[in-house]
């Protein structure tokens, strides 16, 4: 690839050879958030680079807030794999992957350093204003991929970056009881969750009955739109902070 950067933001190349030609001419409308999910940030860019791995991003962001481009924006990065967003599933063909150090779930998941948050947002304003990406179409890898990711995860700050005019956020409804949907339930009001889960843009059938798929698409919104707490249950606050989502959602509008 080119020794300069597409972004100026970017400290220096850090080349990847896991890459191919993006499919079909698709325009660049996406950018899905990562994080590296190991112990060690070094092994994390070393696998990125591997091509027995088979995996790679557009971007790297060390903990330091350091930026590395591994791939070049023209190409297609093999970062989103199985994945599904408004009917689109080559979500790789037209998104920039951007991978977020931190060891995630498995390896002591903890909080994103504020100097590496400041650098996320200023990467993808930066990305954003060069292909003209709404913040709607900023997302969670566990977003286009609810049953394999939970990445980056429910401690990822969405809400700073939305006041950056990153992402799509509303202030989630807070915790309350009432009626809630859950795995194993059917009828009309878990038909009228998935439609609302579909229209934002979730891989979930709309068929009525709360199965697996659909528990994950909760679980991923959840993560990403109401984080305080992740269960795949469809509780009040989940069902009133979605609602509250797609009415302010402008291509819906």
């Amino acid at each position: 690839m080119s020794v300069k950067p597409d972004s100026g933001l970017a400290l220096r190349v850090h080349p990847s050879p896991n890459h191919n030609e993006r499919r079909e001419g698709k325009p660049i409308d996406m950018i899905v958030l990562h994080y590296t999910g190991m112990a060690d940030e070094d092994a994390a860019l070393r696998r990125l680079c591997d091509p027995r791995a088979e995996v790679s991003a557009h971007y790297f962001v060390r903990e330091t807030g350091d930026i590395l481009q591994c791939v070049p924006e023209a190409r297609r990065a093999w970062h989103a794999g199985r994945s599904f967003w408004k009917g689109e599933t080559d979500i790789n063909s037209r998104s920039i992957g951007i991978e977020i150090a931190n060891p995630g779930h498995e390896w002591g998941y903890r909080d994103f350093p504020a100097v590496q948050v400041e650098a996320v947002i200023a990467l993808c304003r930066d990305i954003c204003a060069r292909h003209a990406i709404p913040p709607w179409r900023v997302l969670a890898h566990s977003d286009v991929a609810p049953q394999r990711k939970e990445d980056p995860g429910e401690k990822f700050p969405w809400e700073r970056l939305a006041r950056a005019g990153i992402g799509h956020h509303v202030a989630p409804a807070p915790l309350a009881g009432g009626r809630f949907f859950q795995e194993g339930e059917a009828g009309q009001p878990v038909e009228a969750l998935q439609s609302m889960l579909a229209l934002y843009g979730y891989d979930v059938p709309i068929s009525g009955v709360f199965d697996a798929r659909t528990r994950a698409a909760v679980a991923a919104f959840q993560r990403h739109f109401r984080p305080e707490r992740v269960d795949g249950i469809a509780d009040v606050s989940t069902i009133v902070t979605l609602h509250t989502l797609l009415a302010a959602l402008p291509e819906l509008g």
